[in-house]
């Protein structure tokens, strides 16, 4: 299981350099239910999610390169591209944050992952997260995928 909150920012921490990051591609073959499959870096996964916001079903499985090229061929929509940038939080939680590369250059999305939904509700995000979008698909990576369904 999957547990993670979601939230818009607005404005990047000026450090933000010199946090680990990676750099991330994945592109989807389908959207219910999500069949993603992503490059991080030199590793290549096939991912399923199920439904939910939350809460909700994760399995990654590893590909090779060879076979993440062949699955790219056949997916839906446009291939996303983004750094993801890891930032520690007390409580031993680390910010995923995702800046994202065009069409969304101007989409910076930063996500917590939790180990239980009771730590996931107590949590109180830092100053500089922006509006909580925890329940809203349109921030779904899946979702963004499809051109058509840009956040305004």
């Amino acid at each position: 299981m999957e547990i993670e909150k979601k939230y818009l920012i607005h404005k990047l921490p000026k450090d933000l350099k010199t946090y680990p990051h990676k750099k991330i591609q994945q592109a989807y073959l389908c959207t219910n239910p999500v069949v993603r499959i992503r490059k991080q870096e030199d590793q290549y996964f096939l991912t399923y999610k199920g439904k939910g916001f939350m809460v909700r079903e994760e399995y990654n499985l590893p590909l090779n390169q060879e076979s993440y090229e062949h699955l790219l061929q056949k997916a839906d929509g446009i291939l996303l591209s983004k750094t993801r940038y890891l930032l520690p939080l007390p409580q031993g939680l680390t910010v995923e944050l995702d800046v994202f590369d065009a069409p969304y250059e101007n989409l910076w999305l930063a996500e917590v992952e939790f180990s239980s939904e009771e730590e996931a509700n107590a949590f109180v995000p830092p100053e500089w997260f922006g509006k909580d979008v925890t329940f809203s698909s349109k921030y779904h990576n899946s979702v963004l995928s499809m051109p058509n369904k840009m956040p305004t």
